[in-house]
């Protein structure tokens, strides 16, 4: 355990690889709507220092570095994961009903039911990112190949293409404003300065992800510690779902 009564959540490379994504994925929303275009016919160009967003040119170019960019780092956030065989986050069966049962208690007061590392909708979120973005970038890659010198795709895969490109597009918008929304909930705003340090409230783990804190007292890196005997849990599980 970290001092202070704190847990490690998120790794370096973890934390790295989500501010790196996210960093991609605003470059690439950004400059996709660029390419509408959109800045000129709302006069983004016309605000001091924003003149450079109506250059076609340029928005492409800054649209596919940031794609090449997202696709190394999910390339090495799939493998990295795969090598070390760690699969947390990854969808579990029971997570729909599961999830349900974390919303009914958020509104209810009612108990919420026992978690690992992520929490049920913690998990479905992950894979609706996930597939987005993976979808978002087979379609990117098809719209480039349509490009290339002495390439002639039928017309309707380039209708597809471009159709699942911006589909995929919105969902991953979709995602990141839910993923933002969850925050509103005080239980899950604890979970915010790990995604920064990395660490997380012990007091939280053990009583808001408790099969977790079950593994980890088991694999003996919490031998000892109980929030409850440093008598902290009650005043740091205020606001927090029953």
């Amino acid at each position: 355990m970290l001092g202070n009564g704190k847990v490690l959540r998120h790794g370096k490379i973890n934390r790295f690889v989500h501010w790196i994504v996210a960093l991609s994925i605003f470059s690439l929303i950004f400059s996709g709507f660029g390419q509408m275009p959109m800045y000129k016919r709302y006069m983004l160009v016309d605000v001091p220092g924003m003149a450079w967003t109506g250059d076609y040119a340029l928005t492409l170019t800054l649209h596919y570095l940031g794609a090449i960019v997202l696709m190394v780092v999910v390339a090495f956030h799939i493998f990295y994961h795969l090598l070390r065989r760690e699969f947390h986050i990854m969808p579990r069966k029971g997570d729909v009903g599961e999830s349900i049962q974390i919303m009914k208690a958020m509104f209810t007061g009612k108990d919420e039911p026992p978690s690992h590392k992520y929490l049920a909708e913690q998990r479905l979120a992950y894979a609706f990112i996930g597939l987005s973005i993976i979808g978002v970038i087979v379609t990117g890659m098809i719209k480039v190949y349509k490009n290339l010198p002495g390439i002639d795709l039928a017309e309707s895969t380039i209708f597809w293409s471009t159709t699942l490109h911006n589909l995929t597009a919105m969902m991953i918008i979709l995602g990141i404003f839910l993923h933002l929304a969850a925050f509103l909930v005080p239980a899950n705003r604890k979970l915010i300065p790990s995604m920064f340090s990395g660490q997380v409230d012990a007091a939280y783990v053990e009583h808001r992800h408790s099969k977790w804190w079950a593994e980890l007292v088991n694999k003996g890196k919490y031998k000892g510690y109980s929030s409850n005997r440093q008598g902290t849990v009650n005043s740091q599980h205020r606001g927090f779902p029953k």
